[in-house]
């Protein structure tokens, strides 16, 4: 009898340890949906504020059917992470894109840059800093007067602070050297069919928060604040940058061919420095 009754105990006393770890576990999965719950309560507090700031609190139309935002889930150098932005208006619109604007959510300087465009640019890649994970957003403006904006989640750390590709002296014997690529069209085709180019930057493009790997001071802010690309005596890119954009800016975009024999390009970091470059249009045939 004494040993039925033991075993009864212990039987109750295993299903009431189950029952004890179980409402544990389901406190536990219950904290973190209201952690997870806050933390995204907390970014999208932060990106309404952006947003408002960046923008002058004009409204933000959801821009999924009308541009693309594509960079990689996971970043394999948070200090390089590849972006390319798109706009898809559908056939028969007759909206044109003016401005692309990329923010970083969780980056000391969330705006990274601003390309306005000229006609015929509807993509535009480059490089980024991201510093931590976070939603990465993309505002076009488009020629209705209005703002379309689509977004993405990045998973990166460190890239603001992360140490030059390049030693000092090497980046200063080669700042403001500009390099310009015309890529050929894989087919023939009309000169109304867009192409595409590159222009890429020699600059440190230091974000202010990197430190010098011998002294370990702060190395000062210094990039490039500014980059215009002209086809002929039309503007087709204008780029106002921040510190998001990696060490030596490299852009690539599309374009219409217009007919003017020559590209140029303008460029001008935070120290005053002005680096330009001219380069023939290659044929388009």
């Amino acid at each position: 009898m004494t040993r039925h009754v033991g075993k009864e105990s212990r039987i109750r006393l295993m299903i009431a340890m189950c029952a004890r770890a179980a409402t544990v576990a389901a406190f536990a999965v219950t904290m973190s949906s209201i952690a997870a719950s806050s933390l995204a309560a907390e970014a999208n507090d932060s990106w309404r504020e952006i947003a408002n700031d960046a923008f002058n609190g004009r409204p933000l139309a959801d821009g999924s059917p009308l541009i693309t935002l594509e960079m990689p889930e996971r970043a394999e150098d948070a200090a390089i992470v590849p972006v390319t932005m798109r706009t898809n208006l559908p056939p028969g619109d007759t909206r044109t894109l003016r401005s692309l604007t990329l923010v970083i959510d969780e980056n000391p300087s969330p705006v990274a840059a601003t390309f306005n465009v000229g006609p015929g640019v509807t993509m535009i890649s480059t490089r980024v800093r991201v510093n931590s994970y976070t939603k990465v957003h993309l505002v076009a403006e488009l020629s209705d007067d209005k703002l379309y904006v689509v977004d993405t989640y990045v998973k990166a750390s460190g890239g603001c602070s992360a140490p030059m590709a390049n030693n000092a002296e090497e980046a200063a014997t080669k700042l403001g050297q500009i390099r310009f690529r015309q890529f050929a069209k894989t087919t023939a085709a009309p000169a109304s069919v867009p192409r595409e180019a590159q222009i890429m930057i020699r600059h440190p493009n230091n974000s202010g928060l990197q430190r010098d790997q011998v002294s370990l001071l702060y190395i000062p802010l210094y990039i490039v604040r500014q980059l215009r690309l002209w086809q002929g005596d039309q503007l087709i890119l204008e780029m106002d940058g921040g510190i998001s954009i990696s060490e030596n800016p490299n852009i690539r975009f599309s374009y219409l061919p217009n007919g003017a024999s020559t590209f140029r390009a303008e460029a001008v970091d935070t120290e005053g420095h002005v680096f330009r470059g001219e380069w023939p249009v290659e044929p388009t045939m």
